[in-house]
């Protein structure tokens, strides 16, 4: 636990001691006659919170909805949950917001570390590398590319071009549903998008682009321009209406997930110049532009995970509010809800368009973030 936590998380083995950090309240009798000291005391450990609330089917459409493009709900106060009323409180309090405000000065004044993507890289790097060496070494340990594979003779199959074959072809074969069925369970458990950011070539390649841009935009040569959200949801109905109707899986010519995958296999052609185009988009006018505004892949992974185990779960009572979490974020929107006032409970989720990439976490200095299995608790 860090000196930030013992400060603002009271452990939970114990109740905290009520006159080291609450607030005396004085409320007058009707007559005047008689005063009473009131305490606001600090919140229940995380965990306690975590267990009392439950996930429900409005969280899940919430989520969705804002996956498909819509602005994420901005709860009315009268909706806040007694715990998140209690905290709001407590985080009012003289020693609380003295303690924010020099811990928000320590916050602002350390650069992140971008530790997790000392493990992120390298997943990115050794899934695509397997394929590579397999074919180039003929050992038949997986043999095909992202798109569709066979896994020491298992078939595997991305769940989206799945979808593009069998809406072309008209046909489900035995083969590539057991596949599919494989994929969905796989990523399903380790939370969906978290293909994007653990498995995806062209992710690695836009997260250099997103940086280069950064730079840059640090030095007032580019801007970003971002665009409706809502372009992704009319891209993904618009490559499965061309599938239906063409007979030909449209998306897959032109995805770079699939283009660089094959490309590090087999080698390259003329479809890298594609990917070069979309990068220079990327770094010079539109942010992000192939991950947050076209690539069904990633929305399909979405509905994928939805319920998934795994989760970036957010503490109301840590959080400062400042912001870095969604600075840094592929999907912003997805942690709306750090915004001061506008959740309305103190322990939620982010939702189904979350890469779990992790980068919140290593720009959340309080650990209001954290990586957690639902069921399991703690994450690493």
């Amino acid at each position: 636990m860090s000196e930030a936590d013992k400060f603002i998380i009271p452990s939970g083995d114990k109740p905290a001691e009520a006159p080291a950090e609450a607030v005396a309240v004085k409320e007058k009798t009707a007559t005047g006659a008689k005063t009473a000291e009131q305490f606001i005391m600090p919140p229940a450990s995380l965990e306690e919170r975590a267990r009392a609330r439950r996930f429900s089917i409005r969280d899940l459409a919430e989520g969705l909805r804002v996956m498909l493009g819509a602005a994420p709900q901005k709860r009315d106060k009268a909706t806040w949950t007694e715990t998140m009323r209690a905290i709001q409180v407590w985080k009012m309090t003289p020693e609380q917001r003295a303690f924010r405000r020099d811990l928000l000065y320590t916050h602002e004044n350390t650069k992140p570390t971008f530790a997790w993507r000392l493990w992120r890289w390298p997943s990115i790097i050794i899934i695509n590398l397997l394929f590579v060496v397999s074919f180039w070494l003929d050992v038949q340990l997986v043999e095909g590319a992202l798109t569709a594979s066979r896994f020491v003779g298992f078939h595997m199959a991305d769940v989206n071009s799945s979808l593009q074959v069998v809406l072309a072809y008209k046909e489900l074969l035995i083969n590539l549903l057991i596949g599919t069925v494989t994929v969905m369970l796989m990523w399903w458990l380790v939370g969906g998008r978290s293909f994007c950011a653990w498995a995806c070539p062209y992710h690695l390649l836009s997260e250099l682009a997103e940086m280069l841009h950064l730079k840059l935009a640090a030095k007032g040569w580019v801007e970003d321009h971002p665009l409706d959200r809502r372009l992704r949801t009319v891209l993904y109905v618009v490559f499965a209406l061309l599938a239906l109707a063409t007979g030909y899986t449209v998306f897959e010519t032109i995805s770079p997930v699939g283009i660089v995958s094959r490309a590090l296999i087999y080698g390259g052609g003329v479809a890298l110049i594609w990917v070069g185009v979309l990068l220079i988009i990327e770094v010079v006018f539109i942010r992000r532009f192939w991950c947050r505004y076209v690539c069904p892949i990633g929305l399909t992974y979405g509905f994928v995970g939805a319920t998934s185990p795994v989760k970036i779960q957010w503490d109301a009572a840590k959080c400062l509010h400042e912001g870095n979490c969604r600075s840094v974020c592929l999907v912003p929107h997805v942690l709306e809800f750090t915004i001061k006032n506008r959740a309305h409970d103190s322990v939620l989720d982010a939702g189904p368009d979350c890469t779990r990439c992790a980068m919140c976490l290593e720009a959340c200095l309080p650990g209001a973030l954290s990586f957690k299995v639902k069921g399991v608790g703690d994450f690493l």
